[in-house]
């Protein structure tokens, strides 16, 4: 009897440890930034389309990878609003984050060399989709 609560114990310290991970790496905690939350300096916005001033969505690019984050702002900041982000390479699956995170959505990322992208996002109701563009 001891060796099977002891086994029950360690799987639940286990599976509260796989918790705390899981909620400890959510992007809607991780970064201080758009660049932050794509991955860091090699980042750099190179469009941008504002909903309001409640978010932006972000296009970033590194000389790789193109990288897409909606991030709140202002009063919109820890709210329960509906936010999603989205990038998609010309010929290939989308790649979407969406959520009622508190602070941002994405990032997600593509890498397209040679190849134009949808890039967007939304806030609430309002939303952006580009039409494939930033092609390269």
């Amino acid at each position: 009897m001891g060796g099977i609560r002891r086994s029950a114990i360690v799987a639940l310290g286990t599976a509260a440890a796989l918790a705390v991970s899981v909620v400890a790496s959510s992007p809607a905690m991780a970064a201080s930034s758009p660049i932050e939350a794509c991955g860091g300096g090699s980042y750099h916005v190179i469009d941008s389309k504002a909903f309001g001033t409640s978010a932006t969505v972000y296009l970033l690019y590194n000389g790789s990878t193109n990288c897409v984050v909606t991030w709140k702002q202002g009063s919109a900041v820890g709210n329960s609003v509906w936010v999603r982000a989205v990038v998609q390479a010309y010929g290939s699956p989308g790649v979407v984050d969406a959520n009622y995170y508190r602070y941002y959505a994405g990032p997600v990322k593509v890498k397209a060399p040679g190849k134009c992208i949808m890039w967007g996002g939304s806030y609430g109701d309002q939303w952006y989709e580009s039409p494939f563009e930033h092609c390269g």
